[in-house]
């Protein structure tokens, strides 16, 4: 784990990933932290039905420190799949208040199995298979993004 550690400040240093900051807290981009390391990516926003529905089909690249956020009006109960889609993805299920839930690793190209987040998300990113764990996300992550309402965020945006 340190040296996942060790290799995620050296992204950060060498500007691969920008450090966060809280003036920058825009719609294109999304700030994870946990207790030793702030990260931040380039994100598409999915906030309708049919945005959500078409996410990222037929794709043939994600550039790395980039996603698509998926962005529900509600908390509840939320499952994906890979129809059509390319690459191989690692899913962030996110709370209301933008506290990681769960990390579905490596997510595997056109399978249609059924990927359940559970039952009270309202937040999905999707980034690069395998970066999730060469990162150490886990349950101690929180997302930053003006999506996340600031009354119930576990890191609001400021202003």
């Amino acid at each position: 784990m340190i040296f996942l550690r060790s290799a995620a400040a050296l992204l950060l240093l060498t500007g691969l990933c920008a450090p966060a900051s809280a003036q920058d807290c825009t719609p294109g981009e999304l700030d994870l932290r946990d207790s030793d390391s702030t990260l931040r990516f380039q994100v598409e926003v999915m906030d309708s039905e049919d945005e959500r529905a078409q996410g990222l089909m037929f794709r043939e690249s994600l550039p790395k420190f980039s996603g698509m956020l998926f962005v529900y009006e509600a908390p509840g109960p939320v499952a994906f799949w890979m129809r059509n889609t390319l690459i191989p993805l690692d899913m962030l299920f996110f709370d209301e208040t933008g506290s990681l839930v769960k990390v579905h690793e490596n997510a595997v190209p056109l399978d249609e199995t059924p990927i359940v987040g559970g039952t009270n998300i309202q937040y999905v990113l999707e980034i690069n298979g395998g970066l999730a764990k060469s990162l150490d996300l886990g349950p101690d992550t929180e997302m930053r993004h003006p999506s996340v309402e600031a009354d119930v965020a576990a890191w609001a945006c400021e202003g």
